[in-house]
Formats: structure tokens, C-alpha cells, sequence
């Protein structure tokens, strides 16, 4: 491969506008139509989802919720690139990526309501757990691709991070892993501009996040993350080549997070509101229903139809959230080995003895 197809474009790729207009590209295509009334269809989704879901941490129904308002292209786009037996490694901001690969919303937001385990089996979506650590799921990513590698899989995986990941240590690691053995791994950065409340420029002084490729010998490429049309096309590529045994990318998508890093970070401390009012113009939910309508591809009844689904998801999540669970305090032993240790059993005999001496104080304190 010559260095010149390593290097990322110098500005990035943008196949509709923020008008919604078509920008001519010589070498990705537009999304067929139904692939782009497909992923509109994903970006009010997501949006619902977005919105519900930080209303559900206002009424203490979950403990966090890093949002994804504004970055819905890039978690649609994750999803959409990928055939059913492909991979999908996301971090705590992907619930949108991760319920667009078939998910149900409510057991997605499992782990963000405060429980110990992901709420969902990743066997059974293709979609590894959420990961909260920065970065550590690129490694899990990339194993995972050399593994399915040997085995003679036809399998992509696909992995997610945020620029802030790019300063970790399991970053380099992943992307030299995966260069050298040539695996079949996308590793997608959602460059939203801030790690929690540090900017882009304190993570790093090279032209873009992209240029990090050429140093592992890999191709590197920027898209602009609120175009789903660019998405879709940039990373359709990256998948397709994998797939056929080209070896690994790396796609930086400039987005922008719109909302807090989550419901307990004040970012008024660290950014201007005219700074996120500039970027509510370049929203990707309104770019792309701009070219579909241009195009006579949504109309005010698949508009409503798109909406009502998307509410009925709502719904449904909000009517999960706000049941009261119902616990089962062994379920800490359960699944800590395939069999139980007897470490295990006396911890489990203890914590017994206790819930049943204070069931039966709580008892006698009714009579």
C-alpha cells in the first residue's frame, strides 16, 4: 500500500450539506434510498430515545445518561454499516448504536439505571457490553477480530470510541495489534470535541485524529459525523474492505455533543452556548429529512408514521423504567463463577442470615 492511500482527506468527506443539498464526490456514492430513508427513520429514533432517556435520570428512574443528541448520524451509521454477523464494540455514549442493532431500549438501559450486569446478551445482537472505561473495549474489539479471523469467520467488527479514548494507552495497542495481524477491524472515533470538559486540542497537536492511521500503516479517513449519507458511505467502505481481507481503518467522525457529558456535568463551565448553538445548525436529523424531502422521498405521512414508532419506543422504555424491579439478592452469586466456590457460599450464607434477621425485626416492629 503506498502512503498516499494512508492519509485522510484534509477536509472531511460530506455527501449532503447542511442545506441538504447533494456535494458531488469522486469516489463514495450516495446511500441507495431506502438505505437513507432507513437511516432517517434511525436519527428520530435515536433522538426520541435520547430525550426520553435523560428525562428518565430527571425522575431518578436511571442514575446517568450520557447523551448522544447531535451525534445520531455516527450511532446510526455504526449500526446500519454492519451485516447481522458482524460485531458491534460500543462505549456508555452508544445506547442509540446499540438499539439499532436490535436491542430492546429498556435492557440497553440496564447498566446506565445502576445494575451490575449489561441488560442484554451479546451473542444473541452481535453487540459487545457498553464499556465505561476509555478505550479498554478496542482491545476486546480487536481480539475479537483476530480470533474470528483464525476461526475463518466472515465477521467485521466494528469499534467505537470518543476522541478522549485516543490518549489512552489501549488505543495504540488496539491500533498496532490490528495493523500488524491485518484484522478485520473498523475502528470508528466520534470526535465530539470535548473528553468530559478537555477540548480537542489537549488531546492531541497532529492535523486530525485521522492522521494517527499512517503511524500503524493503516488507511485513515475523516467524514463529517452529521452527515448520515457520508457515514454510511465512509464506513461502508472501511466494512466492505475488511471484509474482503484489506485489513483494518481508522474513520474520525467531527460531530459534536450537543447536550452535557452527562446529567451530572455542567458544561457551561467549559464551553460557550454560542459555540453550541453554531453546531445546532449543522443538526444531522435535520439535514438529512432536508434531502429526503427535496427528493420526494418523506412525506407528511411517513413523517408521522416515522414519529408514532418512535414514540412507541419511548413508551414502551418508559413504562420498563418506571416498573419497580424485582430483586433477587443471590443473583451476586450467581454468576461470579460456573460453580459456586465455597468463599462464595459462605458470603451468600452471611448476607442471607442478615436480610433475614432484619425481615424478621421489620416483623416484630408491626406487631
Amino acid at each position: 500500500m503506498q502512503h498516499d492511500d494512508l492519509l485522510p482527506r484534509d477536509t472531511p468527506v460530506t455527501l449532503i450539506d447542511e442545506t441538504g443539498a447533494v456535494v458531488a464526490d469522486e469516489r463514495y456514492r450516495m446511500p441507495d434510498d431506502d438505505l437513507l430513508v432507513r437511516a432517517y427513520q434511525g436519527l428520530v429514533e435515536g433522538r426520541r430515545i435520547n430525550d426520553q432517556a435523560y428525562a428518565l435520570v430527571r425522575q431518578g428512574r436511571m442514575a446517568v445518561y450520557p447523551s448522544s443528541h447531535g451525534q445520531e448520524a455516527c450511532e446510526v451509521g455504526a449500526s446500519l454499516a454492519l451485516a447481522e454477523r458482524d460485531w458491534l464494540f460500543p462505549t456508555y455514549r452508544d445506547s442509540v448504536a446499540v438499539i439499532a442493532r436490535g436491542v430492546k431500549p429498556a435492557d440497553a438501559m440496564v447498566l446506565l439505571k445502576g445494575d451490575w450486569h449489561s441488560g442484554y446478551d451479546p451473542a444473541e445482537h452481535h453487540v459487545a457490553p457498553q464499556s465505561t472505561p476509555l478505550a479498554t473495549q478496542l482491545l476486546h474489539a480487536t481480539g475479537f477480530a483476530h480470533a474470528a479471523k483464525h476461526r475463518g469467520e466472515d465477521t467485521v467488527v466494528l469499534a467505537l470510541c470518543g476522541d478522549g479514548a485516543t490518549s489512552e494507552g489501549d488505543f495504540h495497542e488496539a491500533m498496532n495489534f490490528a495493523a500488524v495481524f491485518h484484522l478485520p477491524v473498523v475502528f470508528l472515533i466520534q470526535n465530539n470535541e470535548f473528553a468530559i470538559s478537555v477540548p480537542l486540542s489537549r488531546q492531541t497537536a497532529a492535523p486530525s485524529l485521522a492522521h494517527k492511521a499512517i503511524g500503524y500503516g493503516m488507511p485513515g479517513q475523516r467524514v463529517d459525523g452529521n452527515d448520515a449519507a457520508a457515514v454510511l458511505a465512509v464506513l461502508g467502505e472501511a466494512v466492505d474492505r475488511a471484509r474482503s481481507g484489506g485489513g483494518p481503518s481508522l474513520i474520525e467522525a467531527h460531530t459534536y455533543r450537543m447536550q452535557a457529558h452527562t446529567n451530572a456535568d455542567d458544561d457551561t463551565r467549559y464551553r460557550e452556548r454560542e459555540e453550541v448553538q453554531a453546531w445546532a445548525a449543522r443538526d444531522p436529523l435535520v439535514r438529512l429529512r432536508a434531502h429526503l424531502v427535496s427528493r420526494g422521498l418523506l412525506d407528511p405521512a411517513l413523517e408521522e408514521q416515522l414519529a408514532a414508532g418512535a414514540e412507541s419506543i419511548a413508551a414502551a422504555l418508559r413504562e420498563a423504567l418506571n416498573a419497580d424491579a424485582d430483586l433477587d439478592p443471590e443473583d451476586l452469586f450467581h454468576y461470579v463463577r460456573a460453580e459456586r466456590s465455597p468463599q462464595l457460599q459462605e458470603q451468600w450464607e452471611m448476607l442471607r442470615g442478615e436480610i433475614e434477621r432484619a425481615q424478621l425485626a421489620e416483623a416484630g416492629g408491626r406487631r
